[in-house]
């Protein structure tokens, strides 16, 4: 046998290499866009920037360093200029595919951060691996601008997983609905009628106000804001106010509030306030054909019939008085069992006047 060259003896101490195999070398060099791998063949290997990562400008020498251990594909035994051309991220996408088919397998809940915020949604990267979150799956509620979303970390599920068509889809939403039912299940399983809880203002509209308990919202109508009346809700409270709210219903899922606590109803005053000849002082709330209705206080109205507005003949109420307007009147009638009072001015003035006549005479 004749005797091998070193140079031949050295290339069959190295072993041979082939497109599509996956090796694994040794970092001696990194550029700001160069990976150069001691991969035992005779040519060394190199990764390029974007056979790296799909991370757009990166700098490779903040990522990897001279020492590093990396396996990667071979995508052409000579480049052309007698070198390996190698990618990194094309086998991490690999095995990204290969966790995320599990994941959607096992419906996994995965974290990642958005790398991406897209017109139609957002893309986060997994192992190297893509996964587009449509806008619709984002959020339960509809989210207009998503760009709030940029690097963030968020959880979400793969809902459709097709790699040969590039179609990994990831679903945030059902995490939200999911989270939210268990939370509402919670605080319904501790609230019940009567009792007085802590909320939120999360939203007002002209018909009442949606109250955040932290958990779930109720609805606080704006028949149940005060015992008074309340013309607009959005000039009584403010998105984002801390209230206390009596729990006044619960049907189902929907809980109806009220900030008419039973210990403030003015009711329960009433009778010694206005009892009958006691002169009140109130202001005319709306007037019909028959007469004015006159708020004494929040949540107690009386009635102040045409006929006793004036000792002189009143035809319509309005030809005398003007809504917001205040007045003296004497109380003529009470009725606590349907929340009725009555009052006159032509009572009050028939008073005077005989008070009147009275001091004349003496």
């Amino acid at each position: 046998m004749s005797e091998m060259s070193f140079e031949q003896l050295l290339e069959a101490s190295l072993k041979t290499i082939r497109t599509g195999e996956v090796v694994e070398g040794t970092v001696i060099d990194v550029k700001e866009d160069e990976i150069i791998l001691n991969i035992g063949y005779k040519a060394d290997g190199i990764i390029t920037r974007n056979e790296y990562s799909n991370t757009p400008n990166l700098d490779l020498r903040e990522v990897v360093h001279v020492g590093d251990t990396l396996q990667a594909k071979v995508l052409k035994v000579n480049d052309g200029e007698g070198q390996v051309l190698l990618t990194y991220k094309r086998l991490a996408a690999e095995k990204g595919n290969k966790r995320l088919e599990e994941a959607y397998e096992n419906h996994e809940v995965l974290t990642a951060k958005v790398a991406q915020v897209l017109d139609g949604g957002l893309s986060v990267v997994v192992e190297e691996t893509r996964v587009f979150i449509p806008a619709s799956l984002v959020s339960d509620v509809y989210e207009k601008n998503l760009s709030k979303y940029d690097g963030q970390e968020i959880s979400f599920v793969i809902s459709e997983f097709n790699p040969r068509k590039r179609r990994i889809i990831g679903d945030r939403k059902q995490l939200l609905l999911a989270e939210k039912a268990q939370r509402q299940q919670e605080l319904l399983s501790r609230i019940s009628d009567g009792m007085i809880v802590e909320g939120k203002v999360k939203n007002i509209t002209d018909f009442g106000a949606f109250i955040d308990l932290g958990g779930a919202d109720g609805l606080l109508h704006i028949s149940e804001m005060s015992w008074g009346r309340v013309d607009n809700p959005k000039k009584f409270l403010k998105v984002g106010d801390d209230i206390k709210v009596l729990i006044k219903d619960i049907q189902g899922d929907k809980i109806a509030l009220s900030l008419k606590f039973p210990e403030t109803n003015p009711w329960l005053t009433a009778a010694e306030k206005y009892a009958v000849g006691n002169v009140v002082e109130g202001k005319v709330a709306r007037m019909t054909d028959f007469g004015a209705f006159v708020e004494l206080e929040p949540g107690v109205d009386a009635l102040l019939h045409v006929s006793q507005i004036s000792r002189d003949h009143v035809d319509k109420p309005s030809d005398v008085l003007s809504v917001g307007q205040e007045i003296t009147a004497k109380v003529v009638d009470f009725n606590e069992a349907d929340h009725k009072i009555s009052l006159s001015i032509k009572a009050l003035e028939n008073a005077q006047k005989q008070d009147e006549e009275t001091a004349e005479v003496e």
